[in-house]
Parts: C-alpha cells; structure tokens; sequence
C-alpha cells in the first residue's frame, strides 16, 4: 500500500470532550496516552449542589405548597371566608410557589438547553475550521453510518529515527511496501506502518493487535504490508470417531452455537459406533485458456492432448516441476478458436495450486515446438474452477473427493439429538434436496456444511476462500434396519486442503495440524496427511450437518442461537 495517495484530510469534529490530533501538514507529538483537556464549563456548576438533588427539592416544594394552597382556598369558600384575607404561613406558601415555579421554569431543564449552547458553540468553531479546511462531501452510501471512531493517541514509537521514517512513509518519500527490505525487521516495519496508517487516515487502530506475532514467518509468502492480527478464537469439537481412530476437531470461528452444535453430531456419531470416510478422488486442477486463429487448429490441440498415445510425453514433461507432482489426466472445452486445457495432477501433502500452476507452465512450452501459433491467453481460463462455484467441480471434483457416512441408532436420535428418525429423512428431503433443487442450488445440497469447512481451514491454514467449491456437499439420509436406525452420509467431490505450504506452517496453526496428526509432509506416504486432513473435514460436516438438522427437526434451532449466540455484555460501554 502506497501511502502517497492523498494529504491527509482533517477528520469530522467529534463533539465536545473528545479529544484528537491532527497529524494533517506537520506532525507534532501527541500528548501523553493519560493526559485530557479541560472539560467545557456548565451552567450547572454554578448551583450549591448536585443538579438533580436541586431539581429534586424545587420539584418537591412546587407541588407540596401548590396543594397547601388549594387545601386552604377550599376551606376559605366552604367558611365564606375572603381569599384576599391570608396568613403567615399561605404567604410563605405563596413566596415559595412563586420561587419554585421561577426555579423550574428557568433551570429545570438546564441541562437540556446546555447541550444546545454547547452544540452551538461547537459548530461555530467547526464551521470556521471548515472555512479554513474545506472537506469534501461525504459518500451517500455512508451517510447513515456512524462516523468511525478518531485516533484518540499514537503509540510511543521506539526512537526518533522511527519517527522520521513515519514521516516519510506519509509524505510518500518511502514506499509503505518497502519497509521490511530497508529495515531488515518485520516486527519493526509492522510497527511503522501501523503509525502510518493511523496518521494519514487519523483513525485508530487500538484494538487490532500488534505484539506478540512472528512477522518473519510470513514475510513473502502469507501477507504483505502487515500492520498487526485478527484473533479468532479455536474451540475443540469431538472426539470425532472416524475409520476407528479419535480426532478432535479445531474450528476457528466467531459464530456462538457452532462448535456446539457441531460436538453434539460428535457425540452421536461415537455413541453409535462411529462414522466411515472414504477418499474417492485426490487431484488439484489448473486450467489455461490458448487461443488460435481459427476453431479448427483450436481442435487439432485439442486431440492433440487427449490422445492416450501422447499422454506419457505430456507427463513427463509436466512432472518435472515438482517430484511430488504427477499428471493424471487432461480435459479440453473449446468455445470457438480458444481451447481451455484442464490439467489435473496429484500434489503430495501441498494443496498445489503453485504446484500444477509450475507444471502447465512447462506444458505450454514444450507445445510451442509444434504449435508456434499458440496464444497463451492466461495460466488460468476459470475452467479449473477455483475459489468459485462451478459444475465441472461439483461433477469431475477438485482437490480431494471424499464421502463420509455412519449409521445412528434410533436410541441415539432421541435421546442426544431429540427427534425421531422418520421426521430427519423427511426433513432432509423436503429441505437439503427438494428445497436446494427449488433454489437452484449448485452444490449446495447440505444444511451449513460451509460452516463447519470454513471453521476447521481457518484454524489449520487453509486457503478460505477455497471454501467456496469445498463445502459443495450432498447430505442424504434414509432410514434403514427396518425404519428403526438413520443411515447419514456426506459427499464431497472437491475439498482442497494441505497440510504443507501456505498458512500451515503458521505457529497457531501449525499447533492445530499437529492435534490432529497431520502436520507437515508425511515421509512414509506422501499426500496421506493432506488426504486424511480432508476426511476428518468430511467427518466434522457429517457430524454439523447431523446436528443441525436435528435441531431444527425439533424447532430448537432459533431457541438455541438466542441463548448461546447472543452477547450479555452491555455493547454502549464497551464502544465508549
């Protein structure tokens, strides 16, 4: 990020009592984290006491000799006795009413009319600020928004030296980019940055973590530019007995009831004997987009790479890139004169997408030989697909093609899940199949498999945003042993996970492969800790999407999100 951009502009005026800086123009010293500005003088200061004890009293007094007087004159007209005719204590009564009355008239609501003097003062003083500092006008898009909170103090930065180069970094003399390569200390430059960031858009980053993060370990490969971390936390669901051993299941996740509900699928899965998952298919894809003159040379490349006779020559140029890379097949579409080219090949324990990317790389080159009018168009044509929803994935499957089943015992379905097993298969019918079909679903035949796919890639390094063709999932359900016991079942054809590369070797997440047994690059088998990795996520979705279906069988699903989703914490306080 450039930070070059723009001078940065004044902020909108926070009312009174807040305080900011203005880092606009030349930088100053903010003043110390602990130190305030005087707070604005009130009209109320000036009373003897508190101003709600004052409003009390006079309050108090008003309707006290207000009723002593009608008391009084009531008598008077009952004795015929003139009202002009009074004594000591109805004009002491009178003298009060009168006071309490002028009282409230003029200062009961004072602290209301303060605010308004107060708002007006202030505007006056905006209003010359704008004068002098012209803002543009704001985006109708945020117009309803509350204005973001302003930086209300800069952390102490470590010498003078790192002081000159923020103020360089804003005033665009070093790019922000550069900071690691100059300074030679990741830790140091995030910090920079940071301050950076806060004086040019004078907005806070307090609440966003800094310390306590290995900046070095994702220098060039997880993240660029940082200026700190988001924590999520990781709550444990299981043990999940899967293919006869227990794992327990790290899920990252912001969403109250998940991990829950997600233990409690668990939990019937192993009372009932525990779940099989079986790997189909394991294959990452790339798929380049060439293009040539006329459709009909397209076509000639096009059989030229699907003739079995040529397969062998293909492969052994194209796993050269890797030696854990190996070709399995190739698949062409043509739309007119382009050719979409899908290469699938097995990756080892890596996800692979740089992997297959490096071996049609190689491929395209050594096709240049005999097709010289060749136009690369790009290394990707979407026909791979990746991070989006698509057919050929949900058909031809990507990454690893999984189905998981397990078969709960109609003991287990009433007491841990609650429902019955005739109102699940119904359900399952009427919403995971027919109600998806109604939708137009692709790949989205499932409850929330989503849900659990994003939680457990978030915690063991995972790419999420290859959640999207990973949670294609197909839920089915039928009763079997003559109607008594429900036999579930997952199928997912394209689950892209690794546990090498990328976000894995992560501390935090490094830690949450290892709980599982699959961290790193298995030496015995190569790819069997990524293939097992993507089972246990296929298990984890069997177990949320048995749950949750569960819960809405038995109309406990709005119940439980109000009960366990939802912050006691008063938020007005936390904000303030």
């Amino acid at each position: 990020m450039d930070l070059r951009r723009r001078k940065p502009l004044l902020p909108t005026p926070t009312p009174p009592n807040h305080h900011h800086h203005h880092y606009g123009g030349q930088s100053h010293p903010p003043p110390a984290v602990n130190s305030s500005p005087s707070p604005t003088p009130k009209a109320s200061d000036a009373l003897p006491l508190p101003l709600y004890l004052t409003n009390g009293i006079f309050f108090t007094l008003f309707f006290s000799v207000s009723y002593y007087l009608l008391h009084r004159w009531r008598d008077k007209i009952r004795s015929s006795t003139p009202l002009h005719v009074v004594t000591l204590s109805e004009l002491a009564a009178i003298a009060s009413l009168i006071a309490s009355f002028i009282y409230l008239l003029g200062f009961f609501g004072i602290d209301f009319v303060q605010s308004f003097i107060s708002r007006a003062s202030w505007d006056d003083v905006v209003a010359a600020d704008d004068y002098e500092h012209p803002r543009p006008s704001p985006c109708p898009a945020a117009l309803d928004l509350p204005a973001p909170k302003l930086m209300d103090h800069a952390p102490a930065l470590a010498s003078e030296e790192d002081e000159d180069i923020v103020k360089s970094v804003v005033s665009g003399e070093i790019p922000s980019y550069s900071l690691e390569s100059k300074l030679g200390d990741c830790h140091r430059a995030a910090a920079i940055r940071r301050e950076a960031v806060q004086r040019t858009t004078e907005r806070s980053l307090v609440g966003l973590p800094l310390d306590g993060f290995d900046y070095d370990s994702i220098l060039g490969q997880c993240c660029e530019m940082p200026v700190g971390y988001v924590q999520i936390p990781v709550g444990i669901a299981g043990p999940l007995l899967l293919n006869g051993c227990e794992y327990l299941v790290p899920m990252a996740t912001t969403e109250g009831c998940l991990v829950a509900s997600t233990n409690r699928g668990c939990k019937a899965i192993y009372a009932s004997g525990g779940a099989t998952g079986i790997l189909l298919r394991d294959g990452m894809t790339r798929a380049p987009v060439v293009r040539f003159a006329t459709a009909k040379r397209a076509s000639e490349l096009k059989f030229y790479l699907e003739d079995p006779l040529n397969f062998d020559t293909l492969a052994l140029v194209f796993n050269k890139s890797s030696r854990f890379a190996r070709l399995q097949g190739i698949q062409c579409s043509i739309a007119g004169k382009n050719l979409y080219i899908r290469f699938t090949c097995s990756t080892g324990d890596a996800m692979g997408m740089n992997m297959v990317s490096k071996g049609v790389q190689n491929v395209l080159d050594f096709l240049e030989n005999d097709f010289p009018d060749m136009d690369v168009i790009g290394i990707s044509g979407n026909f791979c697909s990746d991070k989006k929803p698509a057919a050929v994935n949900w058909i031809e499957g990507r990454g690893k093609s999984v189905v998981c089943e397990a078969t709960i015992s109609e003991e287990v379905v009433k007491k841990v899940l609650k429902t019955t097993v005739p109102v699940l298969v119904e359900l399952n019918m009427l919403k995971n199949l027919a109600g998806s079909a109604v939708a137009g679903a692709l790949g989205g035949f499932n409850a929330h498999a989503a849900n659990i796919v994003s939680a457990v890639f978030i915690a063991t390094g995972q790419d999420p945003a290859q959640n999207i063709e990973s949670s294609h999932c197909l839920t089915m359900m039928e009763a079997v042993n003559d109607g008594k016991d429900l036999h579930i079942s997952v199928t997912m054809p394209s689950i892209e996970v690794g546990t090498v590369g990328g976000g894995t070797q992560l501390a935090s997440q490094s830690a949450c492969l290892n709980m599982l047994g699959v961290k790193g690059a298995s030496r015995e088998s190569p790819g069997s800790n990524a293939r097992l990795l993507a089972t246990i996520v296929a298990g984890s979705v069997l177990a949320g999407e048995l749950s949750l279906m569960s819960a809405i069988a038995a109309g406990q699903l709005v119940k439980s999100h109000m009960k366990y989703n939802r912050s006691s914490r008063d938020i007005a306080k936390i904000v303030s």
